[in-house]
């Protein structure tokens, strides 16, 4: 038995105006149907309920009376010219279209036209969408983006300010340590300023630390890669952590990498700096490794000891801030943001870390850095030997307005035997080379002097006055993008403060001695 219907009953059913009226009716949005001369000839429920009219008030009446009065004589003109060329499409595209209530009162619509062709002659379907509440929504998003984008650069210039302002004060008891540690002869008062520098470096890290941790969340923290030799970095970094090792009677070694990597040198220096001191303070008797294994295109980066290792239900939570191992034995130091820093670092830069430990013999931090294939590392000049070959000396021009970190800059330079001539902004120094009666052999500045000028004002003016690229520091807590942009200056490097006396007076040493500065 055949059960399809038959083709003229389903045009039947379809051209009875109760079916027409009921598909009609159960539209979701308003439908108008207008005449050729724009009259409304039939409107369903959801109108009625849109714009507060009854039916009987509608039908008739240009569909005009749904639009607000000062735009019904453009809108008959463009209803006139759709008429010349009907098509289905959506209305006053790039337009912010409103309709007109009974009461009076306007809201954002959306609406689409179909031309429809009877016996009767044409007609044109309207399709009518109250949009108040998704502009609504869309203007509370839009609101909280700006909200957020004023509170990111609030954010920014804090951090900023914060990274200057913070650090200047720590930069000043720093230089006179370091100036104390080599001018203080009494056995007692050094082991005094050994004491006080020691709570420096807490003093420093923790703030480092603190100060990293809401650039990072901030997102005010822009990888710069760049291709570079592996054994840069670790040439750089292994003399800090040998001495931080021997401090607390451990051994530290790492092996050559000739690999040539691409990431950001610094932030990658920032990851292995942090894994080492973690290594080196949760270790109490062994070694701590540094070693570099090329395989399946990475550079895998390991940062080993034979430390109290870490329990199995700890790996997650390893990388929260503040967390720190609660294992016999685990050391005091620390505030438990140097694995939490590592974590957001690597994610930025796109390095995966993985983590290896056996509680009570140690642990192992893999970070795989990309290698780039067929890149030849270069031979490495021997700086450490540069840097401690030599005496120092010669006349180093100091631009810093802060009166009492110039004053422990001066103390420190001279305690290492160079003489100092300062200036407080870019203007006094140009002023001053016109006084002095010898060259200078290196440029210090900080970043932001008096007057608004910077420090790559000041360098700029001095070596046009020599006409040489003398070799220049510029130090600085700002972390914004015009100070990194300072890195643009040939022979000229970046310091961030608190700058560690000892790496400060070798890389013066062997600017000095080269006439160059050294790697970054």
């Amino acid at each position: 038995m055949n059960k399809k219907p038959l083709a003229s009953e389903i045009a039947k059913v379809a051209e009875s105006d109760v079916f027409f009226r009921n598909l009609l009716e159960s539209a979701p949005d308003a439908m108008v149907i207008a005449d050729a001369s724009g009259h409304m000839a039939l409107v369903n429920a959801q109108t009625e309920a849109m714009f507060g009219y009854a039916r009987s008030e509608l039908i008739g009446f240009p569909i005009e009376k749904l639009l607000p009065e000062n735009i019904r004589d453009k809108h008959i003109q463009h209803r006139t010219s759709y008429q010349d060329t009907p098509a289905v499409r959506p209305m006053g595209q790039g337009m912010q279209l409103v309709g007109r209530r009974s009461d009076g009162t306007e809201f954002p619509v959306e609406i689409s036209l179909s031309p429809v062709q009877t016996e009767a002659g044409q007609f044109v379907s309207s399709v009518i969408r109250d949009v108040t509440v998704r502009q609504r929504m869309e203007q509370d998003i839009i609101a909280a983006q700006r909200a957020a984008e004023r509170a990111n650069k609030a954010n920014s210039a804090f951090l900023a300010a914060a990274s200057h302002d913070l650090r200047q004060p720590v930069q000043a008891l720093s230089l006179l340590n370091g100036a104390l540690r080599r001018t203080v002869q009494d056995e007692r008062a050094l082991q005094m300023i050994e004491h006080q520098d020691a709570s420096l470096t807490g003093m420093t890290n923790l703030l480092n630390s603190l100060l990293d941790i809401s650039r990072l969340d901030a997102g005010a923290v822009v990888p710069e890669f760049e291709e570079f030799p592996m054994q840069r970095l670790i040439d750089r970094l292994s003399a800090e952590f040998a001495r931080q090792a021997q401090h607390k009677g451990l051994n530290f070694s790492s092996l050559a990498c000739d690999a040539v990597v691409r990431s950001d040198p610094n932030l990658l220096a920032e990851v292995i700096t942090n894994l080492v001191s973690n290594a080196i303070r949760y270790t109490v008797s062994g070694d701590v490794r540094l070693e570099c294994i090329e395989e399946g295109g990475h550079c895998h980066l390991q940062v080993s000891d034979t430390g109290i290792g870490i329990e199995s239900d700890q790996l997650e939570q390893i990388f929260t801030e503040f967390h720190q191992c609660k294992s016999t034995g685990s050391s005091k130091e620390g505030f438990g943001l140097g694995l939490a820093i590592v974590r957001r670092l690597t994610d930025l830069l796109d390095h995966r870390i993985d983590v290896d430990s056996d509680p009570g013999k140690g642990s192992r931090f893999t970070v795989m850095v990309p290698i780039i294939e067929d890149a030849v590392a270069g031979d490495e000049d021997d700086e450490e030997g540069l840097h401690r070959s030599g005496n120092s000396g010669g006349l180093i021009i100091l631009i810093e307005d802060d009166v009492n970190v110039a004053d422990a800059w001066g103390m420190l330079l001279e305690a290492e035997g160079y003489r100092v001539a300062m200036a407080a902004s870019a203007a006094e120094a140009s002023a001053l080379v016109q006084h002095l009666d010898e060259q200078p052999v290196l440029l210090i500045s900080d970043f932001h002097l008096l007057g608004g000028s910077t420090g790559i004002e000041a360098v700029r003016l001095i070596r046009a006055e020599y006409e040489r690229d003398i070799p220049a520091f510029i130090v600085t807590g700002d972390t914004s993008k015009i100070v990194r942009d300072s890195r643009l200056l040939d022979n000229c490097t970046l310091m961030s403060k608190p700058v560690d006396t000892n790496r400060l007076l070798i890389a013066a040493t062997y600017a000095t001695q080269t006439g160059v500065v050294p790697e970054d």
